[in-house]
């Protein structure tokens, strides 16, 4: 029934239920073969027009008229009118509107989809296509899976597109659209780029977010919302080449998706309802026939008798037919020649361990190649080295062959006509690709020849472009920026490509173009050609990329040059930043020159893993360390060298943590296959296998005495499982979290177990009667001064205890956060990774702890350190007098004193004891014998003081504001001290005597051009007042004169209340909410 009726039956359904009588109403609809007589046993059984109603909807158009029809005869005529609007209209010739059999409904959807069209030759396989409607329907309004697999080469794309070009099927199970994804095999970042694509596609307007998302998670949440809010009339995901079913869990979002693949078993990962459709490896005989004669143009009784003897050779192969056909359309008498090539010559596997393992295709990739002509044979072989699933414009294939268009192009044609080659025409512009299957034929062909002919493309590329880069509005600018590094890895031309990549050029060119994702991938990818000399360049760079890759996506593109002189002077991205800054005559160019104390705190950093690490732990005696991630693999390595102990291939699935027992003499893993396993840690030998969770298990955890082997597992199943080595099945089940528990940790008395879930909860249980002590709402610790409380659900990863009890590690919302339990107060904030966190652990004393992320790196950190970083823990409000060549900065620490502090070496002058109230602004006299700051209680509208120092003491106090002080300042003079809070309210007080002098209250002013993302908090002009520097969410220097920027310094954090400039405006100064101190001097 179309979405139409069923909605005016149901907004009206009140009224039908109310006022109808059904047994006449049935009479009719019986009469109209639309309803059956065990349906009207069944309405008369129950409440009666209810039941009706609900069998109505059921059915299809025909039900809604006899209905209509029916009230219309039976006198409800009122009723009836309601509907009416709502009745289905008949289309002329079934709804058909073009010679192709579909309606421009059709066309649209599928075209906004991108559903690929149909082939050039094409025949029907009605009883496949119908098993794929038949399928789609089945889901209903359901959530699931569709699954359609087989071999390749079968046609299962081609009968997928078919299966979605009906208009009732769209129009009554898919009124959301359907949107269709070329997937292939992918890694992560391969996979992170498809999901970012698909969310731009949905998001269209950008109305839902303004940048793409940064991660697959991130990503699978933005899909996920996508879909909930923006298209909740159920839209179809086409998913087509599914190669693994890792990729699966990124679209798993409870949404409709029909998917095609080779293996059966993909959706075995994923939940939900699934259906399946296999096709078989070849076509029928006759519709092998049917395409012979479509390619030749004759009947099918028409066709020689060796046409019979082909399909039946090829197997009835789609693309052997269709390559076979081609053939004969150029030349048609050769029918006995192309026979004998198939029954005769014995081509040899291309390769035993192909991914199309099947003679008749090779045989025929072979035969197509063999008729090109010799002139022409060398320009395929270079197709060879093409990217897999891209679309190459003419223009690349003019500079590679150093021809004109028009002569690319005929050579291009031949290779089409023979279905050698793929063209899509868009308007004027020519793009080619290549099956999969023909270029995995090609390069397994020319495989002793790739490296050359991937150097041939690239020295002709630097022929055509010399020193210059390609610009946007060329029509192969985008291949060369997508593919220029892969073919110079795949020539191993390494210092052609260390030039590219390491080129703060090429990578402002290219993070401009396609964002830094792909760059960054390119570094991971290409690192062994990268890395032949010398690693700590191309890390220098990664490490650049990765963090300041938020900043390359945003408009307007900031100057590169200013975001390379802000990394350490080690670098080599600062090294050629400063070079490119010097040669800028007349650019102005910021240093960053106490960015020392922005040091690395990583003890050791380590890559034992080939994937993503998960998890990583310390031994209780600190020399060993075993991690865990998706490589499936368990590694023990030394803690102090790296060096590898064991490598066990664990589970069969991802690994998602590791755990030593008490006395090291075990190591416990759990994963994604639902199981938990005990390994002997000396020797790797498996000891037990637990299978009593029913889904993936996340976190295992030992208890803290030795002898005593106790383990706590949890899962995605909501239950929390206790184990005792002793025995062979689980000691405990503790239920009460409502969504996925993340972790679980034994108190340091093991006592308590401590468990954190996605249900935002943290809950303790008692060990010895596994009963629930305390449920703790996470969102509740979340109110910082920073981070007020949102709506946004705070996912707790995971926690950790030192040994003491005195601080606690916690992964949450993304961030790896140390607290000090007795103060509540965060004590460091600790940065480094380049990738999500997903584990953090101390090691028994507490002075070390060890953290694994998606970047597939371990970092050892020292605590002690990251305790002493003082930069973690100012507040973003701070004054800066310049006296003598001295900078002297007054700042808040901790929110509860103030520190004076020597800017020229970072040393701190003095600092005050602990206030009451929280410390927020401050401001020193220019002769540096005063301080002021401003205090608040933490209420809304509450009192505000303010107190003066003179050598660390209190002077005066005196009753200022009625709501929190947000700015101090004094005049030059040092007479006169001016204030301003919240309330709008300006007071200016004599220094001396505390007295009131002036009392401003608001007034409107006109609003200016917004020049900042937020608020603008602080202006300084240049003594000659040709330069404007202001602050805001970061630092803008502007042209007073002409009113442009000179340059913008993004800061580590946002909110910056202040910038401090010297007198001659050539240092300045600020805090960030993060709590890093910036002091910047002009080139």
């Amino acid at each position: 029934m179309d979405v139409k009726s069923r909605n005016y039956l149901l907004l009206n359904r009140q009224a039908l239920e109310k006022d109808i009588k059904t047994s006449y109403i049935m009479d009719h609809m019986i009469a109209d073969q639309v309803l059956t007589l065990q349906e009207e046993e069944k309405v008369k059984q129950q409440e009666r027009a209810a039941m009706l109603i609900n069998i109505i909807l059921k059915k299809d158009n025909n039900s809604y008229r006899s209905f209509y029809n029916a009230l219309l005869h039976e006198g409800y005529r009122d009723l009836a009118a309601l509907l009416q609007d709502g009745i289905p209209v008949f289309s002329a010739g079934n709804g058909k509107s073009s010679a192709d059999g579909m309606t421009s409904y059709v066309k649209m959807v599928l075209c906004e989809g991108g559903v690929p069209q149909r082939p050039v030759v094409f025949v029907t396989r009605p009883k496949l296509v119908d098993a794929i409607k038949q399928k789609l329907c089945c889901l209903g309004n359901d959530p699931g899976w569709v699954t359609v697999y087989g071999m390749a080469g079968c046609g299962k794309t081609v009968l997928t597109a078919e299966a979605l070009r009906d208009h009732q099927l769209l129009e009554d199970y898919f009124p959301g659209g359907v949107h269709w994804i070329s997937v292939g095999k992918q890694d992560k970042a391969g996979l992170l780029m498809k999901l970012q694509n698909l969310c731009s596609r949905l998001d269209h307007d950008g109305t839902f977010s303004q940048r793409p998302p940064l991660n697959i998670e991130e990503a699978k949440d933005r899909l996920r919302l996508l879909m909930l809010r923006k298209y909740p009339s159920r839209p179809l995901l086409v998913l087509d080449d599914i190669w693994d079913s890792w990729v699966l869990k990124a679209f798993d979002n409870q949404c409709q998706i029909l998917i095609t693949s080779r293996d059966r078993s993909v959706t075995d990962a994923v939940a939900g309802n699934k259906y399946e459709i296999h096709v078989e490896s070849g076509l029928a005989h006759e519709k092998g026939l049917e395409v012979l004669s479509l390619f030749v143009n004759k009947k099918i009784t028409e066709l020689p008798e060796q046409a019979d003897c082909i399909v039946r050779e090829c197997k009835g192969s789609p693309l052997v037919i269709s390559l076979i056909g081609a053939l004969l359309r150029d030349f048609p008498g050769r029918w006995e020649y192309y026979l004998k090539q198939l029954q005769n010559k014995q081509f040899k596997r291309i390769r035993k361990s192909s991914s199309y393992d099947y003679e008749a295709l090779d045989e025929a990739m072979s035969i197509s190649v063999e008729q090109l002509n010799e002139n022409i044979k060398g320009y395929y072989k270079d197709l060879s080295i093409l990217p897999k699933d891209v679309k190459v414009p003419t223009k690349v294939l003019c500079i590679l062959w150093d021809m004109e268009t028009e002569e690319v192009e005929d050579i291009l044609q031949e290779f089409v006509n023979k279905s050698l080659l793929f063209c899509d025409r868009n308007g004027k512009s020519f793009h080619y690709y290549l099956h999969d299957l023909q270029l995995d034929f090609l390069t397994e062909k020319n495989r002793n020849q790739l490296q050359d002919l991937h150097k041939n493309i690239v020295n002709q590329y630097k022929k055509y472009y010399k020193l210059n880069m390609p610009i946007p509005s060329e029509e192969d600018c985008m291949y060369w920026y997508n593919f220029l590094a892969y073919h110079m890895a795949g020539a191993n031309m390494q210092k052609e490509l260390c030039d590219l990549m390491f080129s703060l050029d090429w990578i402002k060119a290219k993070t401009e173009l396609v964002g830094p994702a792909h760059l960054i991938h390119e570094y991971v990818e290409y690192s062994s050609v990268l890395d032949q000399k010398n690693s700590i360049v191309r890390e220098n760079f990664q490490e650049f990329l990765s963090l300041n890759g938020h900043l390359l996506g945003r408009q307007p593109f900031p100057d590169i040059i200013q975001l390379g002189l802000c990394q350490l002077e080690t670098s080599e991205v600062y090294q050629q930043a400063k070079s490119l800054a010097q040669q800028e005559a007349g650019i102005f160019y910021l240093e960053w020159i106490n960015k020392k104390s922005m040091k690395n705190l990583s003890r050791l950093v380590v890559r034992p893993h080939r994937d993503a690490v998960y998890h990583a732990c310390f031994s209780q005696d600190r020399q060993r360390i075993a991690s865990c991630g998706a490589d499936k693999t368990l590694q023990v390595f030394k803690a102090k060298s790296g060096e590898r102990l064991l490598e066990i291939r664990a589970h069969d699935d991802e690994i998602f943590c590791c755990a030593f027992s008490a006395d090291g003499a075990f190591v416990a893993t759990c994963s994604a296959d639902k199981k938990v396993k005990i390994w002997n840690s000396r020797t790797g030998q498996c000891m037990r296998v637990y299978e009593e969770h029913t889904e993936q298990v996340n976190c295992c955890q030992f208890n803290n005495r030795s002898g005593q082997y106790l383990l706590s597992t949890c899962s995605n199943d909501t239950f929390i499982k206790l184990w005792d080595l002793n025995r062979k099945y689980c000691r405990n089940t503790m239920f009460g979290h409502v969504n996925a528990v993340n972790h679980c940790k034994f108190s340091p008395n093991d006592e308590y177990v401590a468990s954190c879930s996605t249900d935002g909860t943290v809950k303790l249980w008692e060990v010895r009667s596994a009963n629930e002590l305390k449920t703790i709402e996470i969102k509740d610790f979340f109110k910082t001064a920073d981070e007020q409380p949102d709506d946004v659900e705070i996912l707790v990863k995971c926690c950790s205890w030192s040994q003491n009890s005195a601080m606690i590690l916690v992964v949450a919302k993304n961030k790896l956060l140390l607290w000090n339990i007795k103060s509540l107060s965060k004590v460091a904030d600790c940065r480094g990774h380049m990738s999500w966190v997903h584990c953090v652990t101390f090691s028994p004393d507490g002075s070390l702890f060890v953290t694994s992320s998606d970047d597939q790196t371990i970092r050892i950190w020292e605590t002690n350190k990251v305790c002493k970083s003082s930069h973690a823990v100012l507040k973003s409000e701070l004054d800066v007098v310049f006296h003598n060549d001295k900078v002297v900065i007054l700042a808040i620490y901790n929110q509860q004193h103030l520190q004076l502090i020597n800017g020229n070496n970072d040393s701190i002058i003095m600092q005050t004891e602990a206030q009451e109230c929280p410390i927020c602004c401050c401001c020193l006299s220019e002769d540096l014998k005063f301080a002021a700051f401003g205090e608040e209680n933490g209420k809304i509208k509450s009192c505000s003081t303010f107190h003066f120092i003179k050598d660390g003491k209190v002077l005066k106090a005196l009753e200022a504001h009625r709501t929190p002080v947000q700015h101090c300042r004094f005049t030059s003079d040092c007479q006169t001290l001016i204030s301003s809070a919240h309330d709008s309210v300006i007071q200016i007080w004599d220094t001396l005597t505390g007295e009131l002098l002036h009392y401003f209250s608001p007034v409107t002013v006109d609003e200016g051009e917004p020049t900042h993302s937020g608020w603008v908090t602080d202006l300084s002009f240049s003594p000659d007042s040709k330069i404007l520097v202001s602050s805001g969410g970061y630092l803008k220097w502007w042209n007073v004169t002409t009113g442009e920027s000179l340059q913008t310094f993004y800061t580590n954090g946002t909110n910056l209340k202040s910038i401090h400039v010297s007198p001659n405006f050539n240092v300045y100064v600020t805090v960030d909410n993060l709590g890093i101190l910036y002091v910047l001097q002009k080139m």
